[in-house]
């Protein structure tokens, strides 16, 4: 199972967040993605399947253009709540994906973790359990791979937060009887984690705050 983040994306624009149902790739973005399909050319995808947001189907397209992408919501992002209400924005940004997080704990004030948790991972166990694959590309969201990444490598409910991410970037796992983590956060257009030293919540935080 290939777990793949969306192409690089801009949250705000011209000063004003962009409604995550609305989020499209950049130009940035599809350059990386174009790169990352290069890496997985040689593979044969049985199933593709996206959270049905524009930026993961974009993605997938991109990476998979003979294949019809499934849309599976429950592999949707975290939802934010208003970000102009948060208390402490920079923290909530910056310590958004610190540490292992507690079900109760809000995404920038909206879903919680535990919500997260309560549809992702049973999507992951069921496409699991689906009989007639053997390759399947997941395109999804940062929150939602670490949710399933953290299951993958504890077989429990919980979420491990401090996994870097990058947009485009792959993580891989072995599905059977047991499951192994085989790689996470490949990034074929930047191998040696050159581009940049920030968290990808810690360039979200630079860019809200410069609205």
């Amino acid at each position: 199972m290939y777990l793949l983040r969306h192409g690089r994306v801009a949250y705000f624009v011209d000063g004003r967040p962009v409604p995550p149902d609305d989020v499209h790739l950049t130009d940035e973005g599809r350059s990386e993605t174009a790169t990352t399909a290069a890496a997985l050319s040689g593979i044969t995808f049985d199933r593709v399947i996206t959270s049905g947001l524009p930026r993961a189907v974009e993605t997938a397209q991109i990476v998979a253009p003979d294949s019809a992408p499934e849309a599976w919501p429950e592999l949707r992002e975290l939802e934010g709540g208003s970000l102009a209400s948060l208390p402490d924005p920079e923290a909530a940004f910056t310590g958004a994906f610190s540490g292992t997080l507690q079900e109760d704990a809000r995404f920038l004030g909206g879903e919680t973790i535990g919500s997260l948790l309560d549809r992702a991972l049973p999507a992951l166990q069921r496409l699991a359990g689906e009989p007639g694959w053997d390759v399947a590309l997941v395109v999804a969201h940062g929150g939602t791979i670490r949710a399933l990444l953290s299951y993958a490598l504890t077989g429990e409910r919980v979420f491990l937060g401090n996994f870097e991410l990058a947009p485009a970037s792959i993580s891989i796992l072995d599905v059977g009887d047991d499951w192994i983590v085989r790689a996470v956060n490949v990034t074929p257009y930047d191998l040696a984690q050159t581009r940049t030293r920030l968290r990808t919540m810690e360039e979200l935080w630079a860019q809200y705050k410069n609205m």
